[in-house]
């Protein structure tokens, strides 16, 4: 075997691809070598590139850790909830911590320490 194949026999546990449009989500669940469960994300758009002259996907991935998921669920149910309101929810955006770091306050964060397992 492959090191790649034998590396996504020991990570990946589950997989879940949704289907939306032009887009396809994937769901999965992976481990880390000490057993650990994690979630990841992925949006993959199809889209035509005129340098290659052939179609490529663009792939984005999140990283959820289970210490996460609440705070993730809540945010997204919330976001959702705004959106199905017509955006009528009047009350202030705040993270659950004020303390926390948010998107918006510039900070630098370099992903490529978390490696490379999403192939194009």
């Amino acid at each position: 075997m492959q090191g790649r194949e034998r590396r996504l026999q020991r990570d990946e546990i589950y997989s879940k691809r949704v289907r939306a449009g032009k887009r396809t989500y994937f769901i999965d669940v992976k481990a880390t070598r000490s057993k650990e469960q994690y979630l990841t994300i992925t949006e993959s758009t199809r889209r035509f590139n005129e340098g290659r002259g052939k179609f490529v996907f663009d792939k984005h991935t999140i990283f959820l850790y289970p210490e996460d998921f609440d705070k993730f669920v809540n945010g997204l149910t919330d976001a959702i909830s705004y959106i199905e309101n017509g955006g009528s929810k009047s009350e202030v955006l705040e993270t659950e911590d004020d303390n926390q770091n948010d998107i918006n306050t510039g900070i630098d964060v370099n992903f490529e320490d978390l490696g490379n397992d999403i192939t194009e």
